[in-house]
């Protein structure tokens, strides 16, 4: 079902009282008392446009804003699905109360100890849809009580869940961790990133798996305008040389659609992997969940799945590796008929064809000890080959 993302300011709650703040002085890290942080008017304005309420820590201060969102709606995943992500993962992580969904926004695209995560997007399922916190640093003093808060967070909700995060926004926020040097690195139960499911399930059709192409494509959602990443960081440098604040409220709408789509994707991808035989929309996607359950050894699974995908429409490059696979797992599990039969169909001037002569040699020797037929398919191979190279016609493996 199509759906256009509307303004997510509407979605914000009146803003909460600040419960964290305390009359009494704060305490940087090293124990030196300072007096209550005093907002200039432009960081006043700067809460009052994004709808943010002031947060207090033992480190100091940052914004907090807060919304909740009645789609995506809230989701129990199988556990047999996160095995398959997450194979040695404990049982526990299937508890989505225990999920926290993690996003940057960052002074730079390449990481690197000079790169702030000046805004950090966390959501956790709550009433049946979406709660979202966005932490915000006014000032890179910020830093230290953002990422103290980020801690008290994981902790509550230890199963942190990203897109692309493990290359990305964890090592990026493990380096800010150390460099405080005051604040100890959150250690999550489990870390789900669903950018790799979402090569797998979708990339040979899409090209692109950006989240904003996958909701469009796989979810049917449509953020309609939204900010291009590449240009956030030079709106918070001009916010920090005194640029209006309101530069950054599609900022946090970028974040907040990041979220809902990250929560979205991922029960999609849980679903699939679950049920690909009932939900799988095509035969890339039924490829897709099989090359995963072939990586965590369900054979069977993934052969069944093999099957359908090639059962249905497949590009011929995909069609050729679904048969590929499908044959190595008839060898492993010992249905030489099956795997001779996908072989033989395989026969021919291709990198897949040269392999299927070799495996198809191996079986007559090994398994059916009829040296001589071996010999024939090893001769047809050879003559295959030179054939090939008199008239320049290699071709390509796939």
């Amino acid at each position: 079902m199509s759906m256009r993302y509307t303004s997510l300011k509407a979605l914000q709650r009146p803003p909460r009282l600040a419960q964290e703040e305390s009359a009494a002085p704060t305490l940087l890290g090293d124990g030196n008392e300072i007096s209550r942080h005093i907002l200039r008017p432009d960081v006043e304005r700067l809460a009052q446009v994004l709808g943010a309420t002031t947060k207090t820590n033992q480190c100091g201060e940052f914004l907090s804003v807060r919304c909740w969102c009645a789609q995506p709606p809230s989701f129990s995943p199988d556990p047999r699905a996160l095995k398959l992500l997450l194979p040695e993962a404990p049982e526990d992580i299937a508890d989505p109360s225990r999920w926290l969904f993690l996003d940057t926004e960052t002074t730079g695209l390449s990481g690197g100890s000079g790169t702030y995560p000046f805004l950090v997007g966390i959501a956790w399922w709550e009433g049946g849809g979406l709660e979202i916190e966005q932490l915000f640093m006014r000032e890179y003093s910020e830093e230290r009580s953002l990422l103290f808060a980020l801690r008290d967070r994981i902790a509550e909700r230890p199963v942190v869940v990203t897109f692309n995060g493990k290359s990305f926004d964890w090592p990026l926020l493990e380096t800010r961790y150390r460099m405080t040097r005051k604040i100890a690195v959150p250690t999550p139960r489990a870390h789900l990133d669903f950018l790799h499911p979402a090569r797998h399930l979708w990339r040979l059709r899409l090209g692109s798996v950006r989240l904003s192409e996958l909701e469009r494509h796989v979810l049917g959602w449509d953020r309609g305008a939204d900010l291009l990443s590449g240009l956030i960081p030079q709106i918070y440098f001009d916010y920090l040389r005194g640029g209006p604040p309101e530069r950054l409220v599609p900022v946090l709408n970028h974040n907040q659609l990041d979220l809902r789509g990250l929560a979205a994707l991922s029960s999609r991808i849980l679903s699939l992997l679950s049920d690909a035989e009932n939900l799988g929309q095509d035969g890339l996607e039924l490829f897709g969940v099989s090359r995963i359950c072939e990586k965590r050894r369900e054979d069977t699974r993934a052969r069944a799945l093999y099957e359908k995908s090639i059962a249905s429409f497949l590009p011929i490059e995909t069609d050729r590796a679904a048969r590929r696979s499908l044959a190595r797992l008839a060898k492993r599990q010992g249905d030489f008929d099956v795997a001779c039969n996908l072989w033989k169909d395989a026969l021919g001037n291709s990198r897949h064809g040269y392999e299927a002569y070799e495996q198809l040699a191996m079986y007559y020797e090994h398994k059916a000890r009829d040296p001589e037929q071996a010999g024939q398919i090893v001769r047809k191979a050879l003559d295959e080959l030179r054939r090939a190279i008199q008239v320049g016609d290699i071709a390509p493996g796939p």
